[in-house]
C-alpha cells in the first residue's frame, strides 16, 4: 500500500494580517525619517586639497606628505612605549605571585625561610664552590678532568693540571674524552692521538634519559614508540673501571677518584653511566652539583662528584659564553647575545644557516628574529623573545643536541707545567696498550656524524680557571698587611718629625707677632698697653721654657681676644 504524501504548510498569509505587517513598516521609516531630520544631516566633509593654480603646490605637498609620516612615526614609538611598560609590569606582578607562592609553600616562620636562603646564596656562592673543588682534589688519589670531545682545548685548566701535576704526592691525572658521539670519527681519533701523548686519555660516551629506580615509570602511547635504547647506552664505561681497578690493584689499597671540569662536560653523567642508575643530578642547566658527593663503586673504589670549576672573567666572550656558569639574574652574569656573537663568530655562516634550516641573516640580532620566529618563541604582540632564544641557543651548544668539533693543534708544544720526566710519572701505573685498545674498540662500536653535517668551529684555547682562591687570597692579604704596616710606620715617624719642625716655626713666628704687637700697643691707652705687655712676657717665658702644642693653642686665642676692641676702656 502506497503511503500518502504529507502536505507542507502553506506560506500564504491572509490579507488581514498582510496588511497589518506592511503598516508597521510603514510607520518604521516614518519614525527613522522624523529623528534623523531633528538631528540634522551631518555630511562628511571632503579634503579640500590644494588647488592646481596655487604657486609651491608640491612643497605643500611634499610637508603634508612629511608631517603623516612623523604623526606616524610617534603612534609607532608610543606603542612601543607601551609594550614594554606591560613587560615590566607583567615581570613586577611574576615576581610578586613567586614571592607569595613561596612564602605560602615555605610556612609562617620567617626565622627558618630565612637560614634556608641564607644556606642556598652561601652554596651558591663561589667561594663554596672554590673550597668544594679542592675538597674533592685533596681528597682524590686519581682524578679525571672530563673534556667535551667538541672542544677538547677549550674544556682544559691549565691552573687544574699544574696544581695536581706539582702537588708532589702519587696524584695521577687522566683525561676523559666525553660526548665523542657528536664529532666525526676521524677528528675523535686525531684527538686521542694528541691527548695520549700528555696524559692517559680514555674515549667516552655517557648514557642519557637515565631516571632513578624509585621513580615510577609513564609512557604515554606516542612515548611508547619510539626507541630509546640508543640514547640510554652508555660506551667507554667497561675500559674505564678497568684501567682504574688495575691501578687499584697496583697500590694495594682503597682509592678515591675525582671527576673535575668545567659546567655541562658530563661530570655526573658519568657516575651516572659507571652505577647504571641516577645517583647524582644531572640536566641541561650549568652548575647543578654545588658540593661533593661520594658514590661507592665497589669495595676498593668510591668516585667523588665535585662542582664546575669557575671560568676567571679575564678569558674571552666565546670561552665565558661556553664554560662559565650563567645567571640569569646575577650581576656577574655575562650578555647573552654577546655570547652568542662570539660563537657565530667562530663557526661557519653556511653551515650555521644548514643546521638550523635558516635563511641568509646579516648580523646576530637577525639570526636570533629569525629562529626566535622559527621556534614561535614571541613575546606579546608578535615581538621576537631574542634574550630567551639567545639563553636555549648557549644550551644547545653546551648540551648535546649541536654537532660541531674542532681540530687539534698542528705543531703540539708541550705546557711549560709538564715535562718528559712528569708524563713518564702520571702515565706510570697504567696498562696504556690495553688503554688503547679498548678505546679503539669504543671508536668502533659507535655511529658518528659525518662531517659535512658537523660545524667547523675554532677553538679559543685552554681556559683559565680559579683553583686554591682562599689561599691566593690569604697570600695576598698577608702581605698587603704587610705593607701597610711598613707604610704605616714611615708615615708616623715623618709625620713626628714634621710636627717638630712645625712646632718650632710657630714659636718662632709667635715671638716675632708679638714682639710687633708690643710696639704698636704703645700707642694705645695706658691700660691697653699694659695688659699686652704682660702678656708679652708670659708669652715670651713659655717659649723659652718649650711649651707644648696646646699652650700654642691658648696663646692664639688670647692674641685674637687682644685684637679685639674693648669698649669698656673708653670710659675709664
Amino acid at each position: 500500500m502506497k503511503r500518502p504524501r504529507l502536505r507542507k504548510a502553506s506560506k500564504r498569509l491572509s490579507c488581514h494580517k498582510r496588511y497589518k505587517i506592511q503598516k508597521k513598516i510603514r510607520e518604521h521609516h516614518r519614525k527613522v525619517r522624523r529623528e534623523a531630520k531633528k538631528r540634522g544631516r551631518k555630511k562628511p566633509k571632503k579634503d579640500p586639497s590644494v588647488p592646481g593654480a596655487a604657486p609651491f603646490k608640491e612643497a605643500l605637498l611634499r610637508e603634508a606628505e612629511q608631517r603623516r609620516q612623523r604623526l606616524e612615526e610617534l603612534q609607532q614609538k608610543q606603542k612601543l612605549d607601551r609594550q614594554k611598560e606591560l613587560e615590566k609590569r607583567r615581570k613586577l606582578d611574576a615576581k610578586k605571585n613567586a614571592a607569595k607562592i613561596e612564602e605560602q609553600t615555605e610556612g609562617t616562620e620567617p626565622s627558618k625561610s630565612e637560614a634556608n636562603t641564607k644556606e642556598v646564596l652561601h652554596k651558591k656562592s663561589k667561594k663554596s664552590l672554590h673550597s668544594e673543588l679542592e675538597k674533592v682534589i685533596e681528597a682524590s688519589d686519581v682524578i679525571l678532568e672530563v673534556l667535551d670531545a667538541r672542544d677538547p682545548m677549550g674544556c682544559r685548566c691549565p691552573q687544574l693540571e699544574q696544581a695536581i701535576t706539582c702537588s708532589g704526592g702519587d696524584k695521577k691525572l687522566v683525561l676523559v674524552l666525553n660526548k665523542i658521539d657528536l664529532v666525526p670519527k676521524e677528528n675523535l681519533e686525531k684527538w686521542l692521538n694528541c691527548l695520549k701523548k700528555e696524559f692517559p686519555t680514555v674515549a667516552f660516551k655517557s648514557s642519557t634519559l637515565m631516571t632513578d629506580r624509585t621513580m615510577r615509570e609513564h609512557f604515554s602511547r606516542k612515548r611508547a614508540r619510539i626507541d630509546l635504547s640508543r640514547n640510554t647506552e652508555c660506551f667507554g664505561s667497561e675500559c674505564l673501571l678497568k684501567l682504574l681497578q688495575e691501578h687499584c690493584r697496583t697500590q694495594d689499597k682503597a682509592i678515591q677518584v675525582g671527576l673535575v671540569g668545567f659546567p655541562n662536560v658530563g661530570k655526573s653523567s658519568i657516575i651516572n653511566s659507571i652505577k647504571k642508575n641516577r645517583v647524582c643530578n644531572a640536566g641541561l642547566g650549568r652548575g647543578l652539583t654545588k658540593c661533593m658527593q661520594v658514590v661507592r663503586i665497589d669495595k676498593k673504589m668510591k668516585m667523588l662528584d665535585s662542582p664546575s670549576i669557575v671560568a676567571d672573567r679575564a678569558n674571552s666572550t666565546l670561552t665565558l659564553a661556553l664554560r662559565s656558569i650563567i645567571d640569569a639574574g646575577g650581576s656577574g652574569s655575562i650578555d647573552v647575545v654577546e655570547a652568542v656573537d662570539a660563537v657565530l663568530n667562530h663557526c661557519s655562516k653556511q653551515q650555521v644557516m644548514m643546521s638550523y634550516s635558516i635563511p641568509d641573516f646579516r648580523n646576530t640580532e637577525e639570526f636570533l628574529t629569525l629562529l626566535a620566529q622559527k621556534r614561535g618563541m614571541l613575546k606579546k604582540g608578535g615581538v621576537p623573545d631574542i634574550e630567551n632564544i639567545a639563553k636555549l641557543l648557549l644550551c644547545d651548544w653546551t648540551g648535546a643536541k649541536i654537532s660541531y668539533h674542532s681540530q687539534p693543534p698542528g705543531s703540539q708544544m708541550l705546557p711549560p707545567y709538564l715535562t718528559e720526566d712528569k708524563i713518564a710519572e702520571m702515565q706510570k701505573g697504567f696498562n696504556l696498550k690495553k688503554l688503547e685498545e679498548e678505546n679503539n674498540a669504543t671508536v668502533q662500536a659507535l655511529k658518528y656524524p659525518s662531517p659535512a653535517s658537523s660545524i667547523v668551529f675554532q677553538s679559543a684555547g685552554m681556559t683559565n680557571g680559579k683553583i686554591q682562591e682562599n689561599k691566593v687570597v690569604g697570600e695576598a692579604s698577608q702581605w698587603e698587611s704587610l705593607e701597610t704596616s711598613e707604610e704605616e710606620e714611615e708615615d708616623d715617624f715623618m709625620e713626628t718629625d714634621d710636627q717638630d719642625s712645625m712646632e718650632e716655626e710657630e714659636e718662632e713666628d709667635e715671638e716675632k707677632d708679638m714682639k710687633e704687637e708690643s710696639k704698636i700697643g704703645m700707642t694705645r691707652k695706658a691700660e691697653l698697653g699694659i695688659q699686652q705687655a704682660r702678656q708679652a712676657t708670659s708669652e715670651n717665658k713659655l717659649a723659652e721654657s718649650g711649651c707644648d702644642s696646646s699652650l700654642s693653642l691658648s696663646l692664639d686665642k688670647s692674641a685674637n681676644e687682644d685684637d679685639a676692641y674693648d669698649f669698656n676702656t673708653d670710659y675709664v
